[in-house]
């Protein structure tokens, strides 16, 4: 996985097996520069990488991914956008569920596998996510 800044995040939302994440989707952010050179997009690669990231770091897992599944990147995300990220964990499974949505407009979803189940529940590490926007799991 790459090792990207996380985005500042502007509010979260905290279940029992979910959390949503309101992100800014600020223009200025690297992973638009050259991707694409007609319209900036944020690359699949990055929003992987943040729900990864922001997964593990909720959630208690291991940065090791084992598998990626039902991947879909339905519409682009542009530069300036809000967008919310949803994961919801299925600890039994050692997955986690992402989606990234704004209202009804679904932009990228899928499934990680992880190696092993969760370490700790270590739901208060997300405020340091907010914090410094560059924490890893």
């Amino acid at each position: 996985m790459i090792k990207s800044s996380l985005p500042p995040i502007l509010h979260s939302n905290i279940g029992i097996d979910t959390i949503e994440f309101r992100l800014l989707v600020a223009a200025d952010l690297e992973y638009f520069n050259g991707h694409f050179p007609e319209q900036a997009v944020l690359p699949g690669v990055t929003q992987l990488d943040w729900a990864v990231r922001l997964g593990c770091q909720h959630f208690g897992y291991s940065e090791a991914v084992a598998n990626l599944e039902v991947l879909k990147f339905q519409q682009l995300i542009l530069p300036g956008q809000e967008v919310t990220l949803s994961i919801s964990n299925n600890a039994a499974k050692a997955k986690l569920t992402f989606a990234y949505s704004d209202g009804d407009n679904r932009y990228a979803s899928g499934r990680i596998a992880f190696e092993t189940s969760p370490l700790v529940n270590q739901s208060t590490d997300t405020t340091n996510a907010k914090s410094n926007g560059a924490s890893q799991c």
